[in-house]
């Protein structure tokens, strides 16, 4: 099993799902300018779309796009469980988390990497994130993860975006449970790998 990625972008997520999974992957680097993976691909063949993460399976098969990925590896953890059992309405509730994070969160920060935004859009984006930011602190409220007691995909997901912020001065102190729950993530001994791997640890 291969995880294509690049560093510090979504693909941490699965980076540090997979992990916690106890799954056995190859993490394969791919080039943000050319496109080229470190195993001598084209990554457009691998993902037309351009873009990580892609998990590309033991049978052959590709996923891409962040909840479909971690979704599956939430169902094929051989660790500890990292999403509701199926049906229960904590699965729907971490799929509703998955769909914030992605839409309103990872989203929001897009046009703050764009060198090509106005300065217009850059405020723009920077508002509508600073919002949700907000409304997100209050939903997590002093919980130690996004679904009560227990660590789950979505939380990787969430610890990799609100990490983002040292990149574009975006602070998290601004919003104390944020940071909270963000440094009590960070030193997950799983979250510390996948850092190391991507050569993020100073």
């Amino acid at each position: 099993m291969k995880l294509y990625y690049m560093t510090a972008a979504c693909s941490l997520a699965s980076n540090i799902a997979l992990r916690e999974a106890g799954l056995k992957f190859e993490l394969v680097k791919v080039d943000r300018h050319s496109k080229r993976a470190a195993d001598g691909l084209d990554y457009l063949t691998v993902n037309p779309k351009g873009y990580v993460p892609a998990l590309t399976l033991d049978e052959g098969a590709t996923l891409t796009e962040n909840v479909a990925i971690l979704s599956w590896i939430a169902d094929h953890t051989q660790a500890a469980p990292l999403a509701p059992p199926a049906g229960s309405l904590g699965r729907y509730q971490l799929l509703e988390w998955l769909g914030f994070i992605n839409s309103e969160l990872h989203k929001g920060f897009s046009p703050l990497f764009n060198k090509e935004a106005t300065e217009e859009v850059r405020q723009y984006a920077l508002a509508h994130l600073v919002k949700r930011l907000g409304q997100l602190q209050g939903l997590l409220g002093k919980r130690p993860y996004l679904q009560g007691d227990a660590f789950t995909v979505a939380d990787a997901y969430l610890f990799v975006v609100l990490s983002w912020g040292q990149y574009v001065k975006v602070e998290l102190a601004r919003w104390p449970e944020l940071e909270r729950y963000y440094e009590s993530i960070r030193t997950r001994p799983h979250v510390l790998e996948a850092l190391k791997s991507e050569h993020l640890l100073k």
